[in-house]
Parts: structure tokens; sequence; C-alpha cells
């Protein structure tokens, strides 16, 4: 297991969306190295409990005894099972866009999900139409806009995804109620998400329900985005959590 440990700060670990590769976080990974001390690692394993454990390898890998565990998308279903499994190595909780217990998906990424090798593709197509609104949001000047969708081009090529591992990840989100988890979890939690008419992913409203399943949650909005806003405004993302952080850290003093 490659560990990535950059910057300095808190310690925060990132836990990557469903591609599973860290790559893809590159730019908050990047911002959030400016205020925490992060670490991340690509997703290998194949069910939700191997993933807890990569967390807890990272963290002892390191030396860390207690971090932010801040997780995006499917990594947020990771994150909130770390976060139930061991109170005493979560500082904080970070849920970006993550589904809440009871979302499920959509009838056609679930035919995607059973076969992965032959309808994966249509899965890798359709994506630059769901996410077009919110690029558009996220980066009014054309230019800018194309530049990202080169960065995302190139880290497709240099870190390329497996299908079937994406479609194994998929069914673990519709196969998981994270509903016992949520009331184990006494960690101060942030949702962080964009906004519910430029999430095409992950509706708004299912992940605010982790405001009503875990204690003490607060909700927060990255504007002008939608599902992806950890890495098409980092600065803001980053502004959310440290702020989150810093709270935390007050109120337990």
């Amino acid at each position: 297991m490659t560990i990535v440990d950059r910057g300095t700060g808190p310690a925060l670990v990132l836990v990557p969306g469903i591609q599973g590769r860290w790559e893809y976080m590159r730019p908050a990974v990047d911002a959030l190295s400016r205020a925490f001390r992060v670490l991340t690692f690509s997703l290998k394993s194949d069910d939700l409990d191997g993933h807890v454990r990569e967390v807890h390898a990272a963290l002892a890998g390191r030396g860390v005894d207690r971090a932010v565990i801040c997780g995006v998308s499917f990594g947020g279903v990771v994150a909130a099972r770390f976060a139930a499994i061991y109170p005493e190595r979560t500082r904080a909780l970070v849920l970006v866009s993550t589904p809440a217990p009871g979302w499920r998906l959509p009838r056609r990424h679930r035919l995607y999900a059973r076969l992965p090798w032959l309808l994966g593709p249509l899965f890798l197509v359709e994506s630059p139409w769901r996410m077009r609104a919110e690029l558009h949001a996220a980066f009014p000047d054309g230019r800018t806009r194309r530049a990202f969708k080169a960065s995302v081009l190139r880290t497709l090529l240099s870190a390329p995804i497996s299908l079937g591992r994406m479609a194994a990840r998929a069914r673990l989100i519709d196969e998981t109620d994270l509903r016992s988890d949520c009331a184990r979890i006494d960690a101060p939690t942030l949702l962080v998400t964009g906004e519910p008419a430029l999430d095409h992913v992950v509706p708004v409203d299912s992940s605010r329900e982790f405001v009503r399943l875990i204690r003490g949650a607060r909700a927060e909005v990255i504007a002008s985005t939608g599902h992806i806003g950890s890495v098409t405004r980092p600065d803001a993302f980053v502004a959310l959590v440290s702020r989150f952080v810093e709270g935390t850290r007050h109120a337990a003093a």
C-alpha cells in the first residue's frame, strides 16, 4: 500500500471516491496540504471493511494516532464506517457529497454495475454530460474549463481506473446501510455538498440525511459547483474544512 504524505499541520486522511485512485483528487490534495498534513492512498480492497483497514493502515504506517477523516463521495461511506469503528482515532469527520443511507443507484447505473466490462464504458461516456452544468458553473471561462478537462484526461491516461472495481464499489453503496454506523459516530462532523441544482451524481437532499443521522453534524455548501467541488473549487473546499477543524479545536479547548 503506497501512502501519499504531504504538508504539515493537523493530520487529515483523504479517502478517494469511486474511481479508487487518489490521483483524481490531486487538486484537493495540493490545496489541503497547505493547511494539513494530508495522508491519502488508492483503494485496493474489495469490501467496505477492507477499505476501513486501509484507512487504519495509512494512520499506523505514518505513526499518526488521530486525524481528521475526510471521504469524498464513495470515500465518505468508508470514512463514516471508520469513524464508527475507531472513534478514538477520529479527530473529526468530513463527508463530501456522500450518498446517505437509503439512496440507491439509478436503474441504468445498477445495470452498469452488474455488467461493468460491457456497459462500464457507457458510464464513462455519459459522465461529461452529467457534469456539463457543474463545470460551466465552476469554470465560466471556456479556456479554464478546457484546461480542467485536459488535466482530467491526463490523469485518466496516467492513473487508469478499473471498471470492475468501480462497479464493485457502486454495488457496495447499494448494499450498505450506514444508519447504525451513524448512530455510533461521536466525532464532530461536517457535510460538504455543492448546490442542489448542480449535483447530478448524488442528490444533495440525500447527502443531507447525514445531518439528521449523525448527532451534531452540520452542513456547508460550496457555491457554483455540484458533486466534484473538492477538485473544481479546491480553495473554497479547504476554507470550509479549515474553519470547521479550527472550530472543533476551540470547542475542545
